[in-house]
């Protein structure tokens, strides 16, 4: 992992401490306050002996001094972190510091983009580190909420002298990049490896029956097939009853298109939808690589974005992931008219389009559906949307005031709406996947392999 070194702090020289600062502590700052009505008191009872507060202030001062230079000296500083990270998981990293003379525990703060850390700072104490004399370190997180290079820009150390009166501290500009990537935990996920491995040992076995719609061979019927793949001419012939065999469709297209618009950056537990619509849609690449289908990503937004190639094969699948991440947040409506009629003139042959997209008009809806019916004329589409929790439990909530009740109706409407909307396309052949979040990736991927069942894509 890359480290930042600071160098060597020397006590002379013309730039010797360039973001070095001494401050009082909180104890020395209540010193001083309380000088000032111990000297008025003072005052009042021997007005001869009013210069004592003014000395005890100065004296208070010349202790900070003096405790902060006792306070010891930064020699190093290291910061050990990841340079890549996937959004929603936690990065980890390591502070480690050698402070000469130090006495009590040090304390550091880093500053960073709001994209890594509520309010853009963390602040975490230092340990003492047994390892070493004078070594002390910390350890903590940072959480990416939305892809892209985010930045760490500063880092402060802060340590207290003998007396507990004066702080030194260190300011240092990191200018570290942290670059975030989409989530593929699931892809790596044992129960997903435990499906593929179990899916592929069928494979290797025998052809997958009763499904597809290649001709593979024919076989003895044995109970329990289904009584339609009968080869009744065959039966007659040898006099026993023959059933078809057939191939699941292999070389496929599948095109994921992702609406990068203003719906799609709401979060949804804590992240974009466009976020968990990305990871679904890796999940379901990964699970089509390995079925030799051909994977790619499409973006779009008020004008299409970018259609990356096509991938053939899993070791390619970082290639996919590269295309996915490049898709930036855009805070206006999709241009759904546009989007999809550039993605029709780019598709050669018959595919797969699946679009993650949401709606929160009637108009925009009406446009989407007209744009998703022209492209079902000669592809499969898949529409898949998440649930929307936050606006169920408005719906279902307690009328007790008048807001609480407005808020319900409009909800209402709201989900109205959408179910109307969804029905629509039901209506039209699309296939619709709407569910929570946490379960949209394992829907999408039991939708795309009840397409191959069905065999409607060659």
């Amino acid at each position: 992992m890359p480290t930042l070194r600071f160098p060597r702090l020397r006590p002379s020289g013309p730039a010797a401490w360039p973001s070095l600062a001494v401050y009082p502590t909180a104890r020395a700052v209540l010193l001083l306050a309380l000088t000032a009505p111990a000297g008025l008191l003072l005052a009042t009872l021997a007005p001869q002996a009013w210069i004592v507060a003014p000395a005890a202030g100065a004296v208070l001062i010349a202790l900070v001094l003096l405790d902060a230079l006792m306070a010891g000296r930064l020699h190093e500083a290291r910061l050990a972190m990841a340079a890549d990270a996937e959004v929603g998981q936690d990065v980890r990293f390591t502070l480690h510091a050698a402070l000469a003379g130090t006495s009590g525990a040090p304390m550091a703060a880093i500053a960073c983009d709001p994209r890594l850390a509520d309010g853009g700072r963390v602040a975490l104490p230092l340990v003492r580190d047994p390892a070493g004399e004078g070594s002390w370190s910390a350890q903590g997180s940072l959480f990416p909420s939305r892809r892209g290079t985010a930045r760490i820009d500063t880092l402060w150390l802060r340590w207290s002298g003998p007396l507990g009166l004066g702080h030194r501290q260190v300011r240092r500009v990191l200018d570290q990049a942290l670059r975030v990537w989409p989530d593929i935990a699931p892809v790596r996920s044992p129960a997903l490896q435990i499906f593929l491995r179990d899916a592929a040992f069928g494979l290797v076995a025998r052809r997958i029956r009763g499904e597809g719609t290649e001709f593979e061979a024919l076989a003895d019927y044995e109970p329990g097939m289904d009584r339609r793949r009968i080869d009744w001419k065959s039966s007659a012939r040898h006099g026993r009853l023959f059933a078809k065999e057939y191939e699941t469709e292999r070389n496929n297209q599948i095109v994921f298109a992702f609406d990068c618009g203003q719906a799609m950056i709401e979060p949804l537990g804590g992240l974009p939808r466009l976020d968990r619509a990305i990871t679904a849609a890796l999940t379901t690449a990964w699970v089509a690589l390995k079925a030799q289908d051909r994977v790619a990503v499409y973006g779009f937004a008020a004008r299409p974005l970018a259609l990356s190639p096509f991938v053939t094969a899993t070791r390619d699948f970082a290639r996919l992931q590269r295309s996915a991440a490049g898709f930036d947040y855009h805070g206006e409506e999709p241009n759904f008219t546009f989007a999809m009629a550039t993605l029709a003139t780019r598709l050669q042959r018959r595919s797969l389009v699946v679009v993650f997209s949401d709606f929160t008009d009637p108009t925009s809806a009406e446009l989407m559906i007209e744009s998703l019916g022209r492209l079902m004329e000669r592809h499969r589409v898949l529409f898949v949307v998440m649930a929307d929790a936050e606006l169920a439990g408005l719906a279902t909530a307690s009328p007790d005031t008048l807001d609480a009740m407005a808020r319900a109706v409009t909800a209402t409407a709201l989900q109205r709406q959408r179910a109307l909307v969804l029905q629509r396309l039901r209506q039209m052949g699309v296939r619709v996947v709407e569910a929570p979040y946490e379960q949209i990736g394992t829907r999408l991927i039991d939708a795309y392999l009840g397409v191959k069942r069905e065999g409607s894509l060659g």
